[in-house]
């Protein structure tokens, strides 16, 4: 019998049974589906599983965290559900989730530079209000190219991103984007009498357009597999993307271009005239909402949306009104903060996740990390977040550049004072209804004081595990790790490192229970029994294995400071993957009896980071 079957099977039939499983990838903590239907999928009851810590469905992708067992259900789920059922062309089923999921991997990739572009704005917009840069000069030119590039060529990354998520060749969908904007084509624009041999077209101007490459990106994936398969392959190399060119440039410049700027003119008018006419019931709504919108991946319909109101309007009322429920998040995160006692774990997770939505207007440690652990907070983030978006839409908010939700923004919504008592009514109501009404009384186990130990006891120390740093290099706290799930401490309680060398070693006296395929995670359990997931780097499961080197197996024995790990610390920031490494208690058990043991920022395998009590 293989290992978790019994589970893996429940577990199958809980997220829909095998014909709802569109595919399934995985990295060190998380089994990673795709749905055809995520409704079917049972997740109270996929939490009661063993070894289940949470369920996350986002960015079109329905997670299941699984901690350091997740490669053997992995292994198991694969074996049940047979090749067939995990394999790519399950693509190109269209459904309404699925459309969601495209667009989320069409954008996801583009988030960092369009926010980063999006707060250059909000600089250039503080700079010249105050007269400090002149709109002639040179340096504001040279800044607002860099503001602009990302949204003025949207379509060449658009087709990039696009062509990878639906199958196709990434740069030759790029290349039909940038044929949009090349000169030769957009010298023609407001010329009339134009054709493409003989048949009559109308070029319009289809920078920072978006619906145009979508639709252009869809035909030509189905475009690119027909012709390898009527082709050659010797002679596929050069053919198939010549003739994709030549099919879907004309095409897209005749029939999807203006087709699918008419969608877009459409779809804009239509959310501006439910706005116009119902702004502060919209502005309920939507402050309301985003935050459940964002759980279920929801969020990724209104982007496109929101780029053609500031492409057309110069402002986006939608995320206007949308700020308010970060906001009512950040609140809600305060409240508990303010709540829980000193050196509490709910003041240690609150505060640095409150933080992190300020500064950067990332939310998701507060939502999964808090919100959906105290069920009460549900209804508290809809009716504040609602108070603030309803305030938005009256006084007619709107974001005015793409930009995270976040406190240095504010140069980018107008007019300033509706956004500043949108955004302060939300926070505020937030951070006074989950202070008061947030969690009940048999729930605040986190709240009380848990302070952590300075020096180890020495009578209990044969019988206790102490975990020694599997590392040289600098401990910060895991809520400070850039990943949801280890900053929450959804999969497990502990540290993490930034490592100054490449060398991991065995933490303490046990065995290997797991090295991970991609050999960036290694989990060990001590001789008494505790379990011990070492996790480097930040999605470095993407590498699959390159620049990493295990030096054990599963099954092996090892003692502490044994060598168990090399990898190649500069090629894999070269890569532009992260380095901080996790170190953490998987085993729900053993949490609660964890004592931190060390004050010290800097260590090396000699230092003590933790120890486990019996």
């Amino acid at each position: 019998m293989m290992k978790y079957e019994k589970e893996c099977r429940e577990l199958i039939e809980l997220v829909g049974g095998k014909k709802n499983i569109r595919n399934l990838v995985h990295c060190a903590t998380r089994l990673r589906f795709s749905l055809k239907d995520s409704k079917k999928a049972e997740k109270n009851k996929i939490e009661k599983l063993p070894n289940v810590l949470s369920v996350v469905n986002s960015g079109g992708q329905y997670q299941i965290v699984i901690g350091s067992a997740v490669a053997d259900y992995y292994g198991t789920i694969q074996v049940l559900l047979g090749a067939n059922n995990n394999s790519e062309e399950q693509k190109g089923k269209w459904s309404i989730n699925y459309i969601f999921e495209v667009i989320s991997g069409a954008f996801s990739p583009l988030i960092p530079a369009m926010a980063g572009s999006g707060m250059i704005i909000a600089l250039l917009t503080v700079l010249t209000e105050f007269n400090l840069l002149s709109y002639d000069s040179s340096t504001y030119a040279i800044l607002s190219a860099a503001s602009n590039a990302i949204f003025y060529f949207l379509p060449i990354f658009l087709g990039i991103t696009l062509a990878k998520k639906l199958g196709g060749n990434m740069f030759v969908g790029g290349t039909i984007g940038a044929a949009l904007l090349e000169p030769s084509f957009t010298g023609l624009i407001g010329e009339s009498g134009m054709n493409f041999i003989g048949i009559p077209l109308e070029v319009v101007n289809y920078a920072t357009t978006i619906f145009p490459i979508f639709i252009a990106m869809t035909i030509y994936v189905y475009v690119d597999r027909f012709l390898k398969r009527i082709i050659f392959r010797d002679i596929q190399l050069f053919a198939v993307p010549m003739l994709s060119l030549m099919i879907l440039v004309p095409l897209t410049a005749i029939i999807f271009g203006p087709f699918g700027t008419h969608v877009s003119d459409s779809l804009a008018s239509g959310v501006m005239f439910l706005v116009d006419n119902s702004n502060v019931l919209s502005g309920f709504i939507i402050g309301g909402g985003m935050t459940f919108m964002v759980m279920l991946g929801l969020h990724w319909g209104f982007t496109p949306i929101t780029l053609e109101n500031l492409t057309r309007l110069g402002g986006d009322p939608i995320e206007g009104m949308a700020v308010a429920a970060v906001f009512a998040q950040i609140g809600i995160a305060l409240g508990f903060f303010i709540k829980a006692k000193k050196q509490s774990k709910m003041r240690a997770l609150a505060g640095p996740t409150a933080i992190t939505g300020l500064l950067a207007g990332v939310t998701e440690p507060i939502v999964y990390g808090i919100i959906l652990r105290y069920k009460r907070l549900i209804p508290i983030v809809a009716i504040s977040g609602g108070i603030g978006g309803a305030i938005n839409g009256l006084t007619g908010v709107t974001m005015n550049a793409y930009v995270f939700h976040n406190v240095f923004s504010m140069p980018v919504y107008t007019p300033t004072f509706g956004y500043l008592m949108g955004i302060s009514a939300s926070l505020i109501s937030g951070g006074l209804l989950a202070y008061y009404f947030g969690v009940k009384e048999d729930e605040m186990t986190d709240f009380h004081t848990n302070a952590p130990l300075t020096e180890v006891n020495e009578r209990h120390e044969k019988e206790n595990t102490l975990v020694h740093s599997p590392l040289t290099g600098q401990v910060i706290p895991l809520e400070d790790v850039e990943d949801d799930v280890f900053s929450s401490k959804i999969a497990g309680e502990g540290v993490a490192i930034i490592p100054k060398e490449g060398e991991v070693v065995a933490p303490f006296d046990g065995i290997v229970v797991m090295v991970f395929p991609s050999k960036h995670a290694i989990g060990l359990k001590s001789k008494h029994g505790n379990e011990c997931l070492i996790h480097v780097g930040l999605d470095t499961v993407n590498l699959e294995g390159k620049y990493f080197e295990s030096l054990v197996s599963a099954g092996d024995e090892v003692k502490q400071g044994d060598p168990i790990m090399t990898f190649d610390r500069e090629k894999i920031i070269a890569e532009g993957y992260k380095i901080t490494t996790p170190v953490i208690v998987t085993d729900p058990s053993s949490v609660e009896k964890i004592r931190y043991t060390n004050d010290t920022k800097q260590v090396t395998p000699d230092s003590i980071l933790f120890s486990i009590d019996e």
